[in-house]
């Protein structure tokens, strides 16, 4: 199960006064499950960028609290800095990392913006993908003037800001306006070329870069620009959306780039940037060596490339994700310069990482810890936990039978319909490993309502109200399990059926799995849905229970009948 991560990276109007800085930082993460990945304060600039990623709910909330401690500390009737700005908090986007789409971080872009406007009195501009008009998408349209022009912007049809509008008072000048938006993350790349000049480099940068370059008179590259009718430069546009570039020379390694930001991963994914210049490279004699991330990159842009050049190759994608970020690394050359680390480099695993001081989740065990925690006197995990993991394995099971299948002799021309049945087997593979820690999670929630107060009538009531909750819930997990379970006869079918012959056994143990995970999971339902109250709900889970369970036995009997054949011809 994807998690939801949200990347935000406020500005504030402070970089000298680490005091200040401090301030806002601790109250961004006193918000609790927030990760401070940067904390990077200009001098010149007098403004400091700051990032930190989270849940949705968890980093809307720091991004308010981090927007109330600037209002509270920083005067903007006091600052002086190099970059432009209009507010304490000057702007504050928020990015989709996995599990969120961008229309999805818009609107909690536009929720964020009128909160901080109702509850702080600052007036707030949305801007890029929750911009509510199409030119307030460009933040410099929104900051025009910055804040020396506020006075004459606000109460100002078409220029006032979208929440907080009123006459330009003292509140308002303190703490000016703050521009909160979402756009997609931005990923700064180069890519190396086996050339030193850094003419080449800006031909190809040119070439793909959406700008483009100039049109000149006569198509000659010493020509004129040419003009419009207004006098504005005619550009012939590259062939990379949503992407700027430049070619430079870097005196380190001793070779030429091309620099580019992506800032619309979806119409420019990572590796689609990466086989578009090295075609324009090509096309003028040069090549593309390798790959460099400048900072960090998103899950996703890395899969998807891994993806992209196993397809090339006409190999199954069903793989662990390891193996694909393996294969991206290694198709864009991302270790040519410098070691790759994903676990340093990518987003979501410097998360996982800065969570160390969590307990163990028992999918990260090995086999032998696994077992031996199940084998211990603490109740949990148990039978559910258990249920979900040999659901995995049934899962695990199907997907290794289809890659097998993908790059089987003589069955090249199927490899996509193999590559495809081993993707949605990771798929269930993959809610199934989640669900093992969820059905203990299941347990520790019933288990906290013991620790509950019990002594006033109301607390009698409240305690009740929880059990219900708590066990409702330990009943709900179980049944994911036996449905997540039950898809994967389906995959199993299919491969015992279509797949390699030399892996039907595989198969065969793949659907005992599946109907072992159904039962076990089965009884969780049972023993846990008897201690409901609602009757009626206890009774519609339970009846769904048992249709699983005799479909699952049904469906086990007909592969094992199919698999048993094929062995019995061998």
């Amino acid at each position: 199960m994807q998690t939801r991560l949200i990347e935000c990276v406020p500005n504030f109007s402070e970089g000298r006064d680490r005091a200040v800085i401090d301030a806002i930082t601790a109250a961004i993460t006193s918000v609790e499950n927030i990760k401070l990945l940067d904390v990077d304060p200009g001098e010149a600039t007098n403004r400091t960028v700051v990032t930190f990623v989270g849940e949705p709910e968890a980093v809307t909330e720091a991004a308010f609290q981090g927007i109330k401690k600037a209002a509270e500390l920083i005067d903007m009737r006091n600052h002086h800095g190099a970059h432009p700005r209009m507010g304490a908090t000057d702007v504050c986007p928020l990015i989709p990392i996995s599990g969120v789409t961008l229309e999805e971080a818009a609107e909690m872009s536009r929720q964020l913006a009128r909160r901080v406007s109702d509850e702080l009195g600052i007036p707030t501009y949305c801007y890029e993908a929750a911009a509510f008009t199409p030119e307030r998408k460009n933040l410099a349209v929104c900051r025009a003037g910055e804040y020396e022009a506020l006075p004459e912007k606000m109460n100002h049809e078409g220029k006032a800001p979208d929440f907080g509008d009123r006459p330009f008072d003292e509140a308002a000048a303190r703490t000016g306006a703050t521009a909160i938006g979402a756009r997609d993350f931005l990923i700064a790349v180069n890519f190396n070329l086996n050339s030193t000049s850094t003419r080449r480099a800006n031909a190809i940068a040119f070439d793909v870069r959406e700008k483009g370059r100039p049109q000149r008179e006569g198509g000659k590259p010493n020509g004129k620009p040419m003009k419009d009718e207004n006098g504005k430069t005619i550009m012939i546009p590259g062939t990379l959306k949503g992407t700027k570039a430049i070619g430079w020379f870097i005196d380190e390694y001793g070779i030429a780039q091309v620099s580019m930001n992506i800032t619309d991963m979806s119409a420019t994914p990572l590796h689609v940037a990466f086989d578009e210049v090295s075609r324009a490279a090509a096309a003028r004699g040069v090549r593309v060596t390798g790959t460099e991330i400048v900072g960090l990159v998103p899950k996703r842009a890395l899969i998807d490339a891994g993806r992209h050049f196993l397809h090339k190759q006409q190999r199954s994608t069903g793989l662990p994700e390891s193996e694909i970020i393996r294969m991206a690394v290694r198709s864009m050359g991302l270790d040519e310069l410098k070691p790759f680390d994903p676990e340093e480099k990518v987003v979501e695993y410097m998360v996982a990482a800065s969570d160390g001081e969590k307990a163990k989740k028992l999918v990260d065990m090995t086999c032998t810890e696994f077992a031996d925690t199940t084998a211990s006197e603490a109740p949990a995990p148990g039978g559910g936990s258990i249920s979900a993991y040999m659901g995995a394995l049934a899962a695990a099971l199907g997907t290794m039978v289809a890659n097998l299948s993908s790059h089987k002799a003589g069955w090249d021309d199927r490899w996509r319909e193999f590559s495809d049945a081993a993707d949605g087997g990771r798929e269930l593979q993959d809610r199934l490993i989640h669900l093992v820690d969820e059905d203990t999670e299941a347990f520790n929630r019933i288990m906290a309502v013991f620790a509950m107060p019990k002594g006033t009538d109301a607390e009698k009531a409240a305690r009740a109200e929880a059990m219900e909750a708590a066990t409702l819930y330990a009943t709900q997990v179980p049944l994911k399990t036996m449905e997540a379970a039950y898809e994967t006869f389906d995959l199993i079918r299919r491969m015992a059926e279509q797949g390699n012959p030399a892996s039907v056994s595989d198969a065969g143990v793949g659907a005992l799995a599946a109907e072992a995970a159904v039962q076990g999971a089965g009884l969780n339902v049972r023993i846990n849905a008897a201690g409901l109250k609602d009757r009626a709900e206890a009774d519609r889970l339970t009846g769904r229970a048992a249709q699983i369970i005799a479909e699952a036995e049904k469906q086990r009997a007909e592969i094992l009948a199919i698999v048993n054949k094929i062995i019995d011809k061998a």
